[in-house]
């Protein structure tokens, strides 16, 4: 075109590739995604626990202890737990989330989820409220 050394014709323009998903086509895929890994036996219950400073090598042997240590790993709490966040944080397989993160995509990418007591419960609560909606 008219610049100097020549242009791109159809260069790249910036689009929103987002789009709008119901609640409850959202809330069925949470559900079917939680009875697959059901179906699977990747689910693991164990006991609330808590770090009492980050320490990986404490998580490392968590997971060992759970015999999960060489899948990737979900493991839920019903709150933001810091310091087991940041134990996980430089493990590659492993993701540490509250319940109010839950989504589909990591609930599926997940080989085994972790869940703790107090979460099972929270995702009880969250799935019944979404029977309702």
């Amino acid at each position: 075109p008219v610049l100097v050394g020549g242009g791109r014709v159809f260069g790249p323009k910036p689009r929103d590739y987002s789009f709008k998903l119901n609640k409850k086509l959202k809330a069925l895929a949470r559900r079917s995604a939680l009875s697959y890994k059901l179906q699977e036996n990747a689910i693991v219950v164990v006991e609330d626990f808590t770090f009492d400073t980050p320490k990986t090598k404490e998580f490392l042997e968590v997971t060992k202890n759970l015999k999960v240590s060489d899948k990737k790993l979900l493991i839920i709490f019903s709150e933001s737990n810091k310091n087991v966040y940041l134990s996980a944080r430089n493990v590659k397989r492993a993701n540490v989330q509250p319940v109010s993160g839950l989504n589909t995509y990591r609930v599926l990418d997940a080989g085994v989820l972790v869940l703790t007591e107090s979460a099972v419960l929270a995702i009880n609560n969250i799935l019944s409220n979404d029977k309702e909606a």
